[in-house]
């Protein structure tokens, strides 16, 4: 099953998208800007995680996100659902720079909640942000709707420098009053 925005595809990482995920998850400035450990990554690694995604997984959902006119552009995911407080983690990477800021990152997220809202019947979504990440902080929170929820002081380290994580969520409610208010769906 796919899932669809007005202007992308969400869809299961595929072997033909194995070279411009390996490419991105080589990129110093997308990982500068995201959580996690950051180590170079074979072609051979990028295969078999692209192998070991499977079908049906409870519990994570990683996609590609795909454009009628360019293919992959990047990835989003629901990851660590728990189903009995009916919460997830939210992340999206646009590892295509010349397609970011043109719409594409705003659909996959409203994709996104309305799939872990409507169709998985979550109550929220979360995620977290490098403070200095500006860009991200800004679109998920007035063009998203999501809520600032908190900071973890000094929780990131890079280039030799620690830097807070940003803690920010939305709720199906909120979801449903935004979408109203915006008309994103109309």
């Amino acid at each position: 099953m796919n899932i669809h925005g007005k202007i992308v595809t969400l869809r299961a990482p595929e072997l033909a998208d194995m070279s411009k995920l390996h490419k991105w998850s080589n990129d110093p400035e997308i990982w500068n800007m995201l959580g996690g450990w950051h180590f170079p990554f074979s072609s051979r690694s990028t295969e078999e995680w692209i192998r070991s995604r499977k079908d049906g997984n409870l519990t994570d959902h990683v996609f590609c996100i795909d454009t009628h006119d360019a293919g992959v552009i990047g990835t989003a995911n629901i990851v660590n659902i728990d189903w009995k407080n009916k919460t997830a983690f939210h992340g999206i990477m646009i590892g295509e720079t010349m397609f970011r800021g043109r719409g594409y990152a705003l659909d996959s997220v409203f994709a996104i909640m309305r799939y872990a809202f409507m169709e998985l019947g979550l109550n929220r979504l979360d995620s977290d942000i490098i403070a200095y990440n500006d860009r991200s902080m800004k679109f998920y929170l007035e063009k998203c709707g999501w809520k600032h929820e908190g900071v973890r002081r000094n929780w990131y380290f890079r280039d030799g420098s620690f830097h807070d994580k940003i803690l920010i969520g939305i709720t199906r409610d909120d979801y449903r009053e935004y979408v109203e208010k915006n008309k994103y769906w109309d």
